[in-house]
């Protein structure tokens, strides 16, 4: 069984393992080979550094980065807040399943890039339709995850709070959205990606300003050093939007045990290890658990 790398480990390993991809790249494309790929055809490491370099030192990279992070931000938090209400209603109410529930189911199927016409046809201007896109790519994945997690609470719960006098409200603060929390950031780290790929291609069609219009620009001008500019940019835009959210969830969701996996086993750490230390006896599978406290909720929030 083999022991867990030190998190300084890790992260060298994480670094290392980015040189070697851009080293490998370097190699193939500065060698010039031509087997079956063209690498022959891509701009080396070294000249997407000075075309990124060179971009750096204009405005309107700048301006380009923040249009489109305005953008990301704009349809992406709007998708949040509608997404989760759309999904705990169609998750809690029979009513509102049958009259959402078909339309959603219809429409979900439909790429977000495929309603870039619509967007041109509906919308004033070109900046609303953007964010009408980048909105649409990242409401169903909330969705759809927030639906499936509410639907996955135990009932329990429920009548817990129900038999302590509480009402439909209290439900859904003690109960609903607490237990809900980890499946709901799963579906915004998803919809967080799926809003850059669309708002990039939105971009390119239909845009004036931004990372994914001055990327097409690129490649009308046979400027591949300039595109993978642009790939380079979204890709790390793209990470960094990610991790934010995924951090952001592991910050609400505290109170939730971890797991890490050593050697191919599940480990369950838990967060306060004073008992342990102390030589103490662990008591808690002798000590009955109410069905809040095993989802971190008091008895005061379950009242």
């Amino acid at each position: 069984m083999s022991r867990p790398l030190p998190k300084t480990g890790r992260y060298a390993l994480r670094v290392a393992s980015l040189a070697i991809a851009l080293g490998v790249w370097q190699l193939l494309t500065g060698l010039d080979i031509d087997l079956w790929l063209r690498f022959s055809q891509f701009p080396t490491v070294t000249d997407v550094a000075s075309a990124f370099a060179d971009r750096l030192s204009g405005p309107d990279y700048w301006t380009d980065l923040t249009d489109s992070l305005t953008r990301i931000l704009t349809g992406f938090l709007l998708a949040a807040v509608l997404g989760v209400a759309t999904g705990v209603l169609v998750a809690r109410s029979r009513l509102a399943e049958d009259l959402l529930g078909p339309v959603l189911e219809v429409v979900r199927p439909i790429p977000a890039i495929a309603l870039v016409p619509v967007a041109i046809l509906l919308f004033p201007s070109n900046e609303q339709g953007i964010v009408f896109i980048t909105f649409t790519a990242a409401f169903f994945p909330v969705l759809v995850s927030t639906r499936h997690a509410v639907r996955a609470l135990t009932p329990v719960w429920e009548e817990a709070v129900l038999t302590m006098g509480g009402g439909r409200w209290r439900i859904l603060a003690s109960v609903v959205l607490p237990g809900a929390l980890p499946g709901i950031f799963g579906g915004l780290s998803v919809g967080i990606g799926v809003s850059w790929i669309c708002v990039i291609s939105a971009e390119m069609i239909s845009g004036q300003y931004g990372v994914g219009y001055r990327t097409w620009q690129d490649y009308t001008v046979v400027n591949y050093a300039g595109v993978f500019v642009g790939m380079v940019t979204i890709g790390v835009l793209g990470w960094l939007t990610s991790t934010a959210v995924e951090l952001l969830g592991r910050r609400l969701t505290r109170w939730l045990p971890r797991t890490s996996y050593v050697g191919g086993r599940p480990l369950r750490r838990t967060r306060d290890t004073s008992a342990r230390d102390t030589g103490a006896r662990d008591t808690s599978a002798a000590v009955p658990v109410s069905p809040g406290a095993k989802e971190g909720i008091s008895h005061d929030q379950l009242v």
